[in-house]
């Protein structure tokens, strides 16, 4: 299990830090997939701990900005989110629920927030850009999801096969 989460969390890293698109206040990309699979595979800690870890480890090696505390606190919560939705349950309500929950509540609100305490810029209007983020990103996280607990047992079978 260890080798695995550490897997998943190297490609965390990669697809957040090397493989999304970033601005000062908009990412866009994939790496909630890795997150996504240590929460569905091994529950909400194990979420939280890649999530957590990835944001940390990752902003220690390739910084994207300065380092806030409060985005590693909020990828702990996103990973905590996925694993508490979808980790012994799956279904297209816990999958849109666990999205909508961390898109609407952590990715809009919370990192806005701390967007604005970080580069001093109006909450408000902050929120209006980055709804757009949301609006894309939700979606593609609901299908992505989807995907991946259709083959969820084959991604186990080759995550444990690749780790071991």
């Amino acid at each position: 299990r260890l080798t695995a989460l550490a897997f998943l969390l190297a490609i965390e890293i990669i697809l957040s830090r090397f493989l999304s698109f970033s601005a000062w206040n908009v990412k866009i990309g994939f790496s909630f997939v890795p997150i996504v699979l240590a929460a569905l595979l091994y529950g909400p800690a194990a979420g939280s701990l890649v999530a957590g870890l990835g944001d940390f480890i990752g902003a220690l090696l390739v910084p994207i900005g300065a380092y806030f505390p409060g985005f590693t606190l909020t990828a702990l919560c996103t990973g905590y989110v996925f694993g508490l939705f979808l980790h012994k349950k799956q279904s297209l309500s816990r999958v849109i629920t666990a999205v909508v929950v961390n898109q609407l509540v952590f990715s809009l609100l919370v990192n806005s927030l701390w967007i604005s305490i970080l580069y001093s810029s109006p909450y408000f209007p902050l929120l209006s850009t980055r709804t757009f983020q949301c609006c894309i990103l939700s979606p593609v996280q609901v299908l992505s999801i989807l995907l991946i607990i259709k083959s969820r047992k084959h991604l186990k079978h080759s995550i444990h096969q690749n780790c071991f």
